[in-house]
């Protein structure tokens, strides 16, 4: 069997589990329908972790702009530790990052000249090593981890509870208010598939937007 073969046995192993465990979760998988969990992994490694700095507090639309931008001043196809050294703080804050976004950037990049990060070693590491790798970089928090974790390293239990996004959809889908609400407890019953859950509730504010 293929790898992608294996990928899609496990999701759909994860939604039936999902729909065993919890009613209202189940309701809305069988609204959304099936997902292209795929549809994220489009970086890896270093550019990854950049894509996730530059999309900090930003919709996705303009996250993908300013990325590009940056992209392109470094004349590759694939930002690399080289390309961004060669970019003066001035030209990356014109291509529109923040102030705090370079700051982020130039740590980044003294951790991988230090040998402090090893962004090759992340998809051997545990879900905790990975994110006490990443959070090491100024800028870099629970967030960027966890994102890292579930759209670059595909790791199926990972939840993002200061997520505004899963905030807004478990207020929306279960009636409560997440800011009294314990989002951690009540994500356990989707262990072991906790990414797997998030998908759907991304997908589900995304289904409303759109009047589904």
């Amino acid at each position: 069997m293929s790898q992608t073969n294996n990928d899609h046995a496990g999701i759909q192993q994860a939604i039936d589990f999902l729909r065993l465990r919890d009613k209202t979760l189940a309701r809305l998988i069988d609204r959304i329908g099936p997902l292209n969990h795929n549809r994220k992994r489009r970086r890896s490694g270093f550019q990854a972790i950049v894509s996730i700095i530059v999309g900090q507090q930003l919709s996705g639309k303009a996250a993908e702009s300013i990325f590009e931008r940056v992209r392109a001043l470094t004349g590759q196809r694939t930002i690399t530790p080289d390309g961004l050294r060669h970019l003066t703080d001035r030209k990356l804050r014109r291509a529109g990052l923040s102030e705090a976004k370079v700051r982020s950037i130039r740590d980044l990049l003294r951790h991988i000249d230090e040998g402090r990060l090893k962004v090759r070693t992340l998809p051997r590491l545990s879900d905790q090593e990975v994110h006490e790798a990443l959070t090491q970089v100024k800028g870099l928090g629970p967030w960027s981890a966890q994102m890292y974790l579930m759209f670059v390293l595909q790791r199926h239990d990972v939840f993002s509870p200061g997520d505004l996004g899963i905030r807004k959809a478990v207020a929306q889908l279960y009636g409560v208010d997440p800011d009294k609400t314990d989002l951690e407890e009540l994500a356990q019953r989707w262990r072991p598939y906790r990414t797997i859950a998030c998908w759907y509730l991304w997908q589900s504010l995304a289904a409303a937007k759109n009047g589904g």
